[in-house]
């Protein structure tokens, strides 16, 4: 190779990485908007040890991320991959730190438990009264277990819909072989009808918080209780919906 063809091969490398730095730079500051939105949103219903520039740090480098990753020929567009990313990259950073005291981890399994266990006897909706008596509590202490789960990332919405990668290959299109692609069908199939037999109040909380990204307090002045209440709707709804899914393969 001549040391004109290698001076050329040089020139067009800086040229690429040069422009490649410039389109994250406009990524950068067209979607920075939508890391802060996805990080106070987040955050309403984090312990108080997750500090909102975390959040949208680790965000951030989800964005670079899928500005790095994302193809368009996959379908989805880039708002829809790059959120899935940003929120998913907040939430690993949230695991890592993985606040929740074992006891938390350990009650909010047996509220799974016997949530499963009264809906199995009865064929109906397990209310809070008879939960709480299942566990042999009262009703205070079961509240303060759902208070204490707000958070969990072991029972969140966010893990059961969209805390792993398989999420993000769903939104890109990427997935790995027929049988991958139809186990998610079905499980996808399976949670939609969970979520449609909640009861009315969880449903309203679920949709109200994820599809109209209304903050907790602002569901709280639609339904009418109290930011702490919709808190525990939202830790019910989750840990009733894996009760529901737990023997799903």
């Amino acid at each position: 190779m001549s040391a004109a063809t290698g001076a050329s091969a040089i020139e067009k490398n800086e040229a690429s990485a040069e422009a490649q730095e410039e389109n994250l730079t406009e990524v950068v500051d067209r979607y920075s908007p939508l890391v802060k939105r996805i990080a106070h949103h987040l955050l309403l219903r984090m312990p108080a040890s997750v500090q909102i520039d975390d959040l949208i740090q680790s965000g951030m480098i989800g964005l670079l991320e899928a500005a790095k990753k994302y193809d368009v020929s996959k379908g989805a567009s880039f708002e829809t991959y790059a959120g899935i990313r940003i929120r998913g990259s907040m939430l690993d950073e949230v695991r890592k730190g993985d606040w929740a005291p074992r006891s938390v981890h350990r009650k909010s399994r047996k509220v799974a438990e016997a949530i499963k266990a009264i809906e199995a006897r009865t064929g109906k909706d397990a209310k809070d009264v008879e939960v709480a008596k299942e566990m042999d509590i009262d009703l205070n202490a079961y509240y303060a277990i759902l208070q204490d789960a707000s958070g969990s990332r072991l029972f969140s919405f966010d893990d059961i819909m969209e805390g792993d990668d398989s999420a993000i290959e769903m939104a890109a299109g990427e997935l790995i072989g027929p049988c991958d692609g139809l186990q998610r069908d079905t499980f996808k199939a399976h949670l939609s009808r969970a979520i449609d037999g909640l009861p009315e109040r969880e449903k309203l909380v679920l949709a109200l918080y994820y599809d109209e990204e209304l903050n907790l307090k602002e569901i709280g002045e639609v339904i009418g209780v109290s930011e702490s209440r919709v808190s525990q709707i939202h830790s019910q709804a989750a840990m009733r919906l894996r009760a529901r899914l737990s023997d799903w393969s």
